[in-house]
């Protein structure tokens, strides 16, 4: 079991999550970023599909009733392992780490960018739903978000951890330049709203989340009024609200929605560790 001491703000269970079910209304959720969760699982022994702990912000603290492999890729972060009372040895962000049963790890807060996934050898192994054993905090299907004394199981270990002594973690930017694709309603927007997309810089907005990263700047205006009827939505599409300030979606998104979508974003891994205030500018696809 792990032992849950200290949740911090938001920590997840998150696995490569439940494609094939947007027809049904439930959308991939899953790691904001599959790759780190890919990582961390390869460093300890697991399957890449095994399910993990998807860390936001503010770190937290686990204690380990058996043995473990551990390995933290992602944000990084202070990390410490308590071996017994008094005896606190440190441990690194990309390098797995072996704990002997009873020990405990503390997580600190992020020093850059958002998000840091943790894997633990054999897996977190609560009820799957739907293939998968993802939170989505959106339709709530899946695990709740961890809360102080709560107790997860283990799974069996598959294999022994990686040979690795460097850590493999990079820099987290302060600006991102995503790709961006013409969306389905494209033509609802002024063409100066389309150039002003690809032109300005936008901000992210302290309300983002899980569901979807929204932006602040340039307000980008309708050709076309009215309502539009709910239609599908994608991973990285890109909706504009009556604000006219664009919101990404991100793992946790609906999979209908009713405000235009002018752009899809090609890959929005990098939004996983955009905080408040990051700069990001959007281009056209690279030919």
């Amino acid at each position: 079991m792990i032992e849950v001491l200290r949740a911090g703000a938001l920590t997840t269970v998150q696995d490569q999550g439940r494609s094939g079910w947007a027809h049904l209304g439930v959308p991939r959720s899953g790691a904001l970023d599959p790759a780190a969760l890919r990582l961390a699982n390869r460093l300890v022994g697991n399957d890449e599909h095994a399910a993990g702990l998807e860390i936001t912000m503010t770190g937290c603290a686990l204690r380990f009733t058996r043995a473990v492999a551990v390995a933290l890729t992602g944000a990084p972060a202070d990390v410490v392992v308590e071996w017994r009372t008094g005896d606190i040895r440190p441990g690194d962000v990309g390098r797995p780490l072996s704990l002997p049963a009873g020990a405990v790890l503390r997580v600190g807060p992020a020093h850059a960018g958002v998000r840091t996934w943790l894997a633990v050898s054999g897996g977190i192994a609560v009820e799957p739903v739907l293939g998968s054993r993802a939170t989505d905090t959106l339709s709530g299907l899946g695990p709740p978000p961890l809360r102080d004394g709560d107790r997860l199981p283990l799974g069996t270990p598959a294999g022994p951890p990686a040979p690795v002594d460097v850590p493999v973690t990079g820099p987290v930017p302060d600006e991102l330049r995503l790709s961006v694709r013409p969306g389905p309603r494209q033509d609802w927007f002024t063409p100066e709203a389309l150039d002003l997309l690809c032109r300005d810089a936008y901000t992210v907005s302290p309300d983002s989340n899980r569901v979807g990263a929204r932006l602040a700047g340039a307000a980008l205006t309708r050709a076309v009024a009215g309502e539009l009827s709910s239609e599908g939505l994608v991973l990285g599409a890109v909706q504009v609200p009556p604000s006219g300030q664009p919101l990404v979606f991100l793992a946790d998104h609906p999979t209908t929605g009713g405000y235009p979508v002018i752009g899809v974003v090609d890959d929005v891994t990098a939004l996983a560790q955009a905080r408040p205030g990051t700069t990001v500018t959007f281009h056209g696809p690279q030919r």
